[in-house]
């Protein structure tokens, strides 16, 4: 037998599923990016860029934060950052992905528990698996199973710390957590709550500070925000108090030994939350083709209700979300079939993103593309 053929029978079993991925370029109007708020091209950051480049910045870091790679923009960034987000202290990494690995694999320690979202991101079951403490998830946005199973480990005389990790904008649903009842439920049981805001960073919030901003500073809420989605750029910021930044410093494996992010990419972060914060009416135009979409897509996908740039149309089937997808793409549209096990057996969907690529047009055509995509589905 080739040293090869498993591999070859694993591909092939996924794509009998209609599970198989591929790398394709994008083939069309943006219907699947996070680029919420059209800022990965925009002439703006290209211009910091340029600039940045002219005046001699370094556009790589040359090693870890620890060896030589720490630089004044990095720390610019963080100190900025905090303020902004209205932190004790943020921690700057390469990506979203990274900060959660880092994160759960390094924080929560033995003896504790981590009560988690059953939907919140791969990153997060990545850097539990790593982790010392037991975790436990809990049905989406069930605050009464939360607290059962709080109740329950304290019953089993668990004392160490409990930390509940939620996303506060679902990446595959679009919908929210209750953050405030999550807040209090930290709060009344001495637990860490950890924000994922994703999805949710420069969209919602004055300044695009996110959804956990009415929470306010508290010494039990430790918050990720991506810089890879609506900031345009890449990297991830975890804001939390002193203590803990320094503990990751000295302590997250995925932070110590990893070239840090370069100078430059924390420069044009930088900028782009200044900027976001400078032009609300960025936020605006998004709300409002939210609004246009719900009018025209809210049949189609009416779980999609909750304000937010996510629409799920889901059909279930995984093999008719890719030939729905696949006519979408040939008619000039830019969407992605989600399948397992990025999203539960049984839920394969369109995952429709709105962004500031497309006009209100463009969100009307492809509701009328999609409207007949699915009549050929059930026509067939």
């Amino acid at each position: 037998m080739s040293r090869l053929e498993p591999f070859y029978n694993q591909l092939d079993a996924l794509d009998q599923a209609g599970r198989k991925r591929a790398l394709i370029l994008p083939p069309g109007k943006d219907f699947s990016s996070n680029d919420y708020l059209g800022l990965a091209r925009s002439p703006y950051l290209r211009e910091i860029a340029h600039a940045a480049l002219d005046n001699g910045m370094a556009h790589g870091a040359g090693g870890s934060r620890l060896l030589g790679g720490n630089h004044p923009e990095h720390e610019a960034l963080e100190a900025f950052a905090a303020i902004h987000y209205g932190a004790d202290a943020t921690l700057f990494f390469s990506s979203g992905y990274a900060a959660n690995l880092a994160l759960f694999s390094t924080l929560p320690q033995t003896g504790d528990l981590v009560l988690y979202d059953e939907l919140i991101h791969a990153s997060s079951h990545d850097g539990m698996k790593l982790g010392r403490a037991e975790t436990q998830s809990f049905r989406h946005n069930d605050l009464n199973h939360l607290t059962d199973r709080i109740a329950a480990y304290r019953q089993a005389r668990g004392s160490g710390t409990i930390w509940i990790a939620v996303e506060s904008l679902y990446s595959m649903d679009g919908d929210q957590a209750p953050l405030a009842e999550l807040s209090d439920i930290a709060s009344a049981n001495d637990a860490v709550l950890v924000i994922d805001e994703a999805h949710s960073v420069g969209v919602f919030g004055k300044g695009g500070i996110g959804l956990s901003s009415a929470l306010g500073r508290q010494d039990n809420i430790i918050v990720l925000r991506t810089c890879g989605k609506a900031l345009g750029v890449e990297g991830g910021l975890i804001t939390m108090p002193h203590v803990l930044r320094d503990f990751f410093i000295n302590r997250a494996r995925a932070f110590i030994f990893s070239t840090a992010p370069s100078p430059l990419t924390a420069h044009l972060v930088h900028k782009a939350i200044e900027y976001i914060a400078q032009y609300p009416e960025l936020q605006t135009r998004l709300h409002d083709h939210v609004g246009v979409a719900e009018q025209l897509l809210g049949s189609l996908c009416p779980a999609s209700r909750s304000g937010s740039q996510i629409f799920p149309v889901i059909f279930g089937d995984d093999k008719a979300a890719v030939q729905i997808a696949a006519s979408l793409q040939k008619a000039g549209f830019d969407v992605r079939a989600i399948r397992p096990p990025t999203v539960p057996s049984g839920t394969a969907r369109l995952r429709l993103s709105l962004t500031l690529n497309v006009s209100r047009g463009d969100i009307a055509a492809l509701a009328d593309a999609l409207t007949d995509a699915q009549n050929l589905e059930h026509a067939a």
